[in-house]
């Protein structure tokens, strides 16, 4: 085979990090030798198998793997259930009431009632059963306009054509249309749906539109009665774990940036590891806000006797705690992002010498201690120690010497101080945030 010429201005060789050598050229090889280059359309026995191995190593679809993996979710979701509440149990309880809102609906429509439009009211009863019971009269309210528009459209469109298919031409658009206002929610589709059994039925008067319109009335209300009497679902428990998880996940992070640099074996990659996980902590508190909504609307028409029902998990965190949190996660990305510029070759800022980069280690260590403490301090809702109690004198002890390193960089390497003192402003910000009584220190 033939060699491919050398082109003109090609990149130069990069410059190892390490040792300040040239890395190899990307034609040579481990054992000085040329790499030899295919014309077009060829291809050694090397590069394919090199390429057989690449199509083996691809994570394509494993239908095996995929139900093995399945299984053990569901196998910890059972295992949740048994241990005690939450989520997972109170899934389990939600799932039964809206099966039994649904016998009972069948049992008083079919039963006791005899009405031969009985199908309506357990289906009904069966999606009125929702996560909580505001959401459950407000889509009971969605429903019933939705299924009332869907019964009376194909009962005209009936009366109109006197056929099923020309019924089922003339409303369903309209339907459809009537299904994306915002109004409807996501009930709208009610509608279409009702006016496809209502003609399918076959019998369309007055006498059955009443009857349908009756069921649905009923189902309604059975649903959102077992909702709101049988164990109404208070979500509580959420908001703790969510603020619990952030404040353990934060200190886990500056734990493995401590590590770190403490070791002196840190580049770019692990900076961008570092973004990342910054990154997840923004995703936690997006789940965190999520959680504190779904809560604030549980714990509306839930006063009174319909919360005497049922004892409340746990005491609400403040909305504050959340606020102080948000701040937490913003220092933690602004000290994420001052080490990847300073990991970044091609930007004038570079770290500060190592032993000034270990003291800024324990002090990491230092703040992510105060983190896992405030998060079994939010788990438990046990007075604990304070950080400021048993980690005074240290942390003081790390900032005298961080402050000396700071006034030695700014006389001599001034680029070094500003990357030393903007880590030193974040950890500052974060010790304050996370232990609120010593900001005056």
């Amino acid at each position: 085979m033939t060699r491919v010429p050398e082109i003109p201005g090609r990149t130069p060789p990069q410059v190892s990090r390490q040792d300040g050598r040239p890395a190899p050229p990307p034609e040579s090889r481990q054992d000085g030798r040329p790499d030899a280059r295919e014309e077009p359309g060829q291809e050694t026995h090397q590069g394919l198998r090199h390429r057989v191995r690449a199509l083996a190593r691809f994570p394509g679809p494993r239908p095996v793997h995929a139900v093995r993996e399945e299984a053990r979710r569901v196998g910890r979701a059972v295992r949740a259930v048994g241990r005690g509440p939450g989520r997972e149990r109170d899934l389990v309880v939600q799932s039964l009431k809206a099966a039994a809102a649904a016998l009972l609906a069948w049992f008083v429509a079919k039963d006791w009632l005899g009405d031969p439009m009985a199908l309506m009211a357990p289906w009904v009863a069966l999606v009125m059963v929702q996560s909580t019971v505001y959401s459950s009269l407000r889509r009971a309210a969605q429903q019933c306009a939705a299924i009332c528009a869907g019964t009376l459209l194909a009962s005209a469109a009936q009366a109109v054509t006197g056929d099923t298919l020309g019924a089922l031409a003339l409303c369903l658009p309209l339907l459809m249309l009537l299904a994306n206002w915002s109004r409807f929610g996501d009930q709208g589709i009610y509608g279409a749906t009702t006016a496809i059994f209502t003609l399918a039925a076959g019998s369309v008067s007055a006498a059955s539109v009443g009857h349908r319109l009756g069921q649905a009335a009923l189902g309604a209300a059975i649903g959102v009665a077992v909702n709101a009497f049988v164990l109404p679902p208070i979500h509580l428990r959420d908001v703790r774990a969510n603020l619990a998880a952030v404040a353990r996940e934060t200190g886990d992070l500056l734990c493995a940036v401590a590590a770190e640099l403490r070791e002196g074996n840190w580049d770019a990659t692990s900076a961008g590891e570092w973004s990342r996980g910054s990154a997840r902590l923004e995703h936690r508190l997006e789940t965190l806000n999520s959680a504190r909504r779904w809560s604030r609307e549980s714990l509306r028409l839930t006063d009174g006797a319909l919360r005497a029902l049922r004892r409340l998990p746990t005491r609400l965190p403040p909305e504050t705690e959340d606020e102080r949190w948000s701040r937490v996660t913003g220092h933690v990305r602004a000290l994420t992002r001052t080490l990847a510029i300073a990991a970044d070759e091609d930007r004038a800022p570079a770290p500060p010498d190592a032993p000034l980069l270990r003291t800024y280690a324990d002090l990491l260590e230092l703040i992510a201690q105060a983190c896992h403490a405030e998060s079994g301090r939010l788990l438990d809702e046990r007075p604990a120690r304070r950080p400021a109690e048993w980690a005074g004198e240290t942390r003081r002890e790390l900032r005298r010497r961080l402050h000396d390193g700071l006034r030695e960089h700014a006389g001599r390497r001034t680029a070094r101080a500003t990357v030393l003192g903007s880590l030193l402003l974040q950890a500052e910000s974060l010790w304050t945030e996370i232990v609120p009584h010593t900001a005056s220190e």
